[in-house]
């Protein structure tokens, strides 16, 4: 197992590069796996010189149960948005929202900057290490208070069990 992690140091990283590699090359052949795994595994090494300390995910389950939830929040957003394309109506509630975390993790606060962005009408504009305090543009949002405490319930109780 130790040699597994000397190897391997970020295993999903190692993993996700050589299928990124398979991808790519539109190929499962055997030479082209024997390459990906070779990458996969050279590039997570290069993790080290930039972090030494691999992230410590403490719920597995809870992250593919996130991935789901994330997943469908980004389909209704899309449909959101479109709605509000085709339909135009009356100016949006656009604004910036501050929510307070207790998120302090930088592995959990850069999932939940990916979750917020990739989220069609958010945007991650801001966060203050010493407050805790989130910034968030949101295109239309008629209750800011509702949107904190959506952010909170649904991402971060989640990333506190994953990383916290």
């Amino acid at each position: 197992m130790k040699m597994l992690t000397k190897v391997f140091p970020y295993p999903v990283l190692a993993l996700s590069l050589a299928a990124l590699w398979l991808v790519f090359n539109q190929s499962l052949a055997p030479f082209d796996i024997i390459i990906g795994l070779i990458l996969g595994a050279a590039l997570s090494r290069v993790m080290l010189r930039l972090d030494p300390n691999p992230p410590r995910v403490r719920r597995l389950d809870l992250m593919i149960a996130l991935a789901f939830i994330v997943a469908r929040d980004i389909f209704v957003s899309n449909l959101r948005v479109l709605a509000m394309i085709l339909r135009p109506r009356p100016k949006p509630h656009s604004g910036f929202v501050n929510i307070p975390l207790q998120l302090r993790d930088r592995y959990g606060l850069a999932v939940l900057a990916t979750i917020i962005t990739s989220t069609p009408g958010t945007f991650w504009a801001a966060y203050d290490r010493r407050s805790g305090v989130l910034t968030v543009r949101v295109l239309d949002e008629e209750d800011p208070a509702a949107f904190s405490r959506l952010v909170k319930q649904r991402y971060e109780r989640r990333l506190l069990e994953i990383f916290g």
